[in-house]
This record gives structure tokens, C-alpha cells and sequence, in this order.
């Protein structure tokens, strides 16, 4: 009687001590979810950079074959003129009703 009390009692002990480490202990449910999320934190990121790389090297392609890039990002970026051609801005009104 005593000795199936005593194995319930160590039973019920171990039990406690494997659910305590499942949900506190190190490497526990908690810490795994989170890591999980991490991951796919990261891979999203990972995919985000893959496509800036993948449009850098268009653009990087585009700069060593034509001319016409060049161009273009010269215009857009750096505001330059071609010899021969006139240059205007144009400002809004600041009475645009």
C-alpha cells in the first residue's frame, strides 16, 4: 500500500518537473514559437533583399550596356542638360483654386 503510494508520488513529482521544463525550462515551447518567428522574420527579409539585389543588378547590367541609362539617371538625378537644349521649370502657382 505504502509503495504504490510512494511510486505515485514520484510518478506525479516526475511528471511536474518534465511539464515544468516543457513550458520554462530551456528550449522550452515558448522559446521554440519564438524562434519560429524569427525565422520567418529573417526569410522575409532575405527574400525583401534577394529583389533589391536582383533590381541593383538590372540596373548595374543596364549602366554597362547602353548609353541610354546613363543618360536617363543623369537627367533625373543630377539635372543635366544636353548642349543645344533649353532647360525650363516650371513652378505651381501658389494660388491653385
Amino acid at each position: 500500500m505504502w509503495q504504490n503510494k510512494i511510486i505515485l508520488v514520484i510518478l506525479v513529482s516526475l511528471l511536474c518537473a518534465l511539464q515544468y521544463r516543457l513550458w520554462f525550462g530551456k528550449r522550452s515551447i515558448p522559446e521554440y514559437l519564438a524562434l519560429q518567428a524569427e525565422v520567418e522574420q529573417r526569410q522575409q527579409q532575405n527574400a525583401n533583399l534577394t529583389q533589391r539585389n536582383k533590381l541593383l543588378a538590372a540596373d548595374i547590367n543596364d549602366l554597362k550596356i547602353g548609353l541610354d541609362a546613363i543618360e536617363e539617371r543623369a537627367r533625373n538625378e543630377l539635372g543635366l542638360i544636353k548642349e543645344g537644349e533649353t532647360f525650363y521649370r516650371i513652378i505651381p502657382s501658389l494660388d491653385s483654386n
